[in-house]
């Protein structure tokens, strides 16, 4: 999942969508948004993009679904969650970061 911040966010996803300013989301294209937040300041925004973009893809996902629950489970170290249907739907692949 790509995690970027923006003043216009129209224009930043149109920017995607054509290509050609960012690695990362030209190689993955068609692309699908899935998740904004809006901020006071800039600086508000930068600091929860730094955040989010160091989270497991499975966090991100339960963000996107706005899933609170999944969200707190993927919170914990492995270690220290119980294991539940939670990690059946999300455990695989949620140790990559993406």
């Amino acid at each position: 999942y790509y995690t970027g911040h923006t003043d216009d966010l129209e224009r930043r996803i149109a920017e995607h969508h054509h290509g050609g300013v960012c690695n990362f989301t030209t190689k993955r294209r068609p692309l699908q948004f899935v998740w904004a937040q809006e901020f006071s300041t800039r600086y508000e925004a930068l600091s929860s993009e730094l955040v989010v973009k160091k989270w497991s893809r499975a966090k991100k996902e339960a963000l996107a679904k706005q899933d609170w629950a999944r969200l707190s489970h993927f919170a914990k170290p492995p270690r220290e969650r119980v294991s539940t249907s939670l990690d059946m739907s999300g455990g695989s692949g949620e140790e990559t970061g993406h």
